[in-house]
């Protein structure tokens, strides 16, 4: 085990420092080259935003041809030109105006901490219906599953024909990749988002950085839902015997068993018309219970009588009486007798005092 102080860390903000011309006084010793091909249909694109290509690499002294006949971009070192990777910037940055990237996102790879990565997905799905319905899958409903990704991981997404281009820091690029290659192998990009949401949340707390973030990421066990499908018909094989199955009986060795043989063709005859009639028969009792379905009434449900409830109380006669002896000693509006010997004491009080 290694102790945390031994551990280096990089303090936040940091930047590398830029590579400059007294890295490199001497420049570089022979011309690097890299050239691409690009679609009939990003001509008249290119032509309008090379002026601007042009541009942005003469900033780092490299070279860049359009050729319209072949259908090729080129790039070239000069030699005033004096950082090494300049070159492996440029072929990135062709290579994704190649791929539909708009020039306004390319032209970022010219940056220190951007890098890009382009994901073939072409050879990953079979069947084309299945390639089409998993790509459009990892764009969402109005693109808003690529938006939601392109937010979580800070990187431009743009899903091209059977390619992927994705413009961002390193560590957006690696799980955009995981991402769209999961994708392809018919793993919903919901899942992988939901887990880049929670490793959003857990990066920011500086005490979980140095833990392990198993135990808060979600795992989602996969589920086959594709079951052989069981024939119909299930074949059973009847257990061998050396001896050949039993020859089946002809219509004449039916008759002779029933006796049908020895009758006569009138007989015959009578007796297939009642068979006939029989059946008729069956026929239009069937039909006839059918119709008759229909007049029969419905099972009524039986009647329950509520009880009524009881409206007579028994009445306390001596109760009423009382009330109304207590009600004729009172007079309308007089104050009862107690309250009027306390007045006549409190007044009798009043006139002793003066």
């Amino acid at each position: 085990t290694v102790d945390e102080s031994e551990l280096l860390t990089v303090p936040d903000g940091w930047k590398e420092p830029a590579f400059t011309r007294e890295d490199n006084p001497k420049g570089l010793l022979e011309e690097s080259s890299f050239a691409t091909l690009f679609p009939k249909y990003r001509e008249a694109y290119l032509k309008e935003c090379w002026p601007l290509v042009q541009k942005a690499l003469s900033e780092h002294y490299v070279n860049a041809t359009l050729d319209l006949i072949e259908g090729s971009m080129t790039v070239t070192t000069t030699k005033k030109t004096f950082d090494p990777y300049a070159i492996i910037r440029a072929r990135d940055l062709i290579k994704l105006l190649a791929r539909s990237v708009p020039f306004e996102q390319a032209v970022r790879i010219l940056q220190d901490d951007v890098a890009c990565d382009i994901i073939k997905i072409g050879s990953l799905v079979r069947k084309r219906d299945t390639f089409i319905k998993r790509r459009g899958r990892l764009l969402g409903p109005k693109g808003s599953t690529l938006k939601a990704l392109e937010l979580l991981t800070n990187c431009y997404i743009m899903v091209q024909g059977n390619t992927v281009s994705a413009l961002g820091p390193f560590s957006g690029l690696k799980e955009v990749r995981k991402v769209v290659l999961d994708t392809m192998k018919n793993i919903h990009p919901i899942y992988n988002i939901k887990t880049l949401m929670i490793k959003r949340e857990l990066s920011k707390d500086p005490e979980l950085r140095s833990q392990s973030w198993e135990r808060f990421l979600p795992k989602f066990k996969r589920k086959n839902l594709k079951k052989r499908k069981e024939p119909k018909k299930k074949n059973t094989k009847k257990e061998y015997t050396p001896f050949p199955p039993p020859q089946p009986e002809s219509q004449i060795d039916k008759e002779l068993a029933s006796g049908e043989y020895f009758l006569k063709e009138r007989q015959k005859k009578r007796k297939q018309v009642e068979e006939i009639k029989a059946k008729q028969a069956d026929a239009i009792k069937k039909r006839q219970e059918e119709r008759n379905k229909a007049f029969i009434p419905p099972k009524e449900k039986p009647v329950v009588k509520t009880k009524k409830a009881s409206t007579e109380k028994k009445i306390d006669i001596e109760a009423i009486k009382e009330k109304v002896k207590n009600a004729k000693k009172k007079k309308l509006g007089a104050l009862p007798v107690e309250e009027v010997k306390l007045k006549m004491a409190a007044d009798e009080k009043k006139k002793k005092k003066k």
